[in-house]
């Protein structure tokens, strides 16, 4: 087996393992991976694995390591706006933010 056909393999079975894992999370959790799909992937690692398309993004799983994930809640219902323009304002409804954070912590 070639080297790059190897790598792709592998690839695969990191992506498997983890869609089968946010697969058994809770209805919660599924909805908040539906809003860091729409809203977040385009910059950030949204998985367990793999970096953010974004290089200065970084991977949703270590903002537990910069924040506690409860304190996501204000800015996200305010707007979070950024020093940069890349990156959009946008609002999360109550229950989006808990499903967001409920998202966020399948990621530890």
């Amino acid at each position: 087996m070639k080297i790059p056909a190897m790598r792709l393999m592998i690839a695969a079975a990191l992506f498997a393992f983890a869609a089968a894992e946010v697969g058994a999370a809770s209805p919660g959790a599924q909805r908040g991976l539906t809003l860091a799909r729409t809203h977040c992937a385009r910059c950030h690692a949204i998985d367990k694995v793999g970096e953010s398309p974004l290089k200065i993004a970084p991977p949703f799983r270590t903002l537990h390591q910069r924040y506690p994930l409860e304190s996501l809640e204000e800015p996200l219902a305010e707007g979070i706006v950024t020093g940069h323009s890349g990156m959009p304002e946008f609002r999360f409804e109550p229950d989006q933010i808990q499903d967001f954070i409920e998202f966020l912590r399948t990621l530890n």
